[in-house]
């Protein structure tokens, strides 16, 4: 193959994943996906992107094949790591100057730069650091900056660290510029979901902005764990996970048509009032019943069926037709839609995790044995088994939205 079929194969080849990637919604899969890709044209064996938050960069996302194989980053995506945008740090530098770093040797940067490499994450992690490629995030016009991506140990067709070549530089760098738009218009979707958040938050203070988070990351790797065990396609695991975390940070958008005497009472609520509460789901569904998109159906099935029990008697179930009109039939193990199974879970221990005004949190163990109890009773029994084999990624979520 000449050099110039090899471009237009590599050209046509980044153009294909920029195209997969614009499909996309989620920020965090976005994210995911674009770190993917760009190791996949540089070969480098880690990376790890920064999103602009204030004055400083967020740590939003990590790859390293070395330390934590296909399974993923796990608990270390959710790290609580910012660095200031300064010319000490190398991804600071990147994002203060708006310029590509590369280094062939992290451990060998010349005196005459200002930055310089930390060495702390290598030490802790027995991983071993050599070659760097620091990209700033950019917007098309070319004045935000969005974040800063940083590739590290590119690697040669037998596996060996190498520097990263000038013809990978210019791949990524194309990628990137394409990349950072698509996670501008991520951000800006996300940040309008969590304003319908805070509307509901107004009436119910328990219905915050960082437990829709935390119930939705929760969801998220609740069902990739579910889906790795049965060998599902990445490429459909992707798919899914972008919806199910969007559509899971509305599952209680209802809660804004409950008055509020209800929602803010300190004590027990009377029969009554738990009628009335309970019609958050219906009231929620019918925001969502214009069903256009696939994300509009997972919705209206999270934010109507979240409060399923999986032996029957959860709410609200489905009306049915008998000889004297309509009914309300429960709905029962797999008859409740999948999505929702996850998020009842997933909101459940939050909810437990959680203050309330008429409670304190309960410890993990008590969560724990709770959840081991109603297993086969209020949560689908294969959930909570992937559940429990990912309690230190639940962990690490809770305390980066606190």
């Amino acid at each position: 193959m000449s050099g110039r079929q090899k471009k237009n194969v590599t050209l046509a080849s980044i153009l294909n994943k920029i195209s997969a990637l614009n499909q996309l919604q989620d920020v965090n899969t976005i994210l995911d996906t674009t770190l993917s890709e760009a190791r996949s044209l540089t070969q480098a064996d880690a990376g790890s992107i920064f999103l602009v938050k204030g004055d400083k960069l967020e740590f939003r996302h990590v790859q390293n094949d070395t330390l934590f194989g296909e399974k993923g980053a796990g608990a270390a995506r959710y790290r609580n790591v910012s660095i200031p945008i300064s010319e000490d740090s190398i991804v600071g530098f990147s994002a203060l100057t708006k310029e590509i770093v590369v280094l062939d040797d992290a451990y060998k940067i010349s005196a005459d730069v200002p930055y310089k490499f930390n060495d702390s994450f290598d030490k802790s992690s027995c991983y071993h650091t050599t070659s760097i490629l620091t990209v700033p995030l950019v917007s098309l016009d070319n004045q935000g900056l969005i974040g800063v991506m940083q590739l590290i140990n590119a690697q040669d067709a037998q596996g060996k660290v190498t520097r990263f070549s000038e013809q990978s530089r210019m791949w990524v760098r194309v990628f990137s510029n394409n990349a950072a738009a698509i996670i501008e218009r991520s951000m800006l979707n996300h940040e309008l979901i969590l304003r319908m958040v805070k509307m509901a938050e107004l009436h119910d203070p328990e219905e915050t902005g960082a437990h829709v988070q935390r119930v939705s990351a929760y969801s998220v790797e609740i069902y990739k764990r579910w889906a790795e065990k049965r060998k599902v396609r990445q490429a459909e695991i992707t798919k899914y996970c972008d919806l199910l975390g969007r559509a899971a940070l509305l599952h209680d958008a209802g809660k804004v048509g409950i008055p509020d005497t209800i929602l803010k009472k300190p004590g027990p609520l009377t029969s009554e009032e738990f009628e009335l509460i309970k019609c958050h789901t219906v009231s929620g569904a019918a925001l969502f019943t214009s069903i256009s998109s696939e994300l509009d159906r997972i919705t209206h099935d999270i934010v109507l069926h979240h409060h399923e029990r999986w032996n029957g008697e959860g709410y609200p179930g489905h009306l049915v037709r008998d000889g004297s009109g309509w009914i309300r039939k429960p709905l029962v193990g797999e008859e409740i839609p999948f999505a929702a199974r996850i998020v009842a879970l997933a909101d459940v221990f939050d909810a437990l995790a959680s203050e309330r005004c008429y409670k304190a949190p309960w410890d993990n163990e008590k969560i724990y044995n709770e959840i081991r109890k109603e297993s086969g009773e209020y949560f689908d029994p294969d959930l909570v088994d992937a559940f429990f084999e990912i309690t230190d990624i639940l962990h690490a979520i809770q305390k980066k939205f606190t």
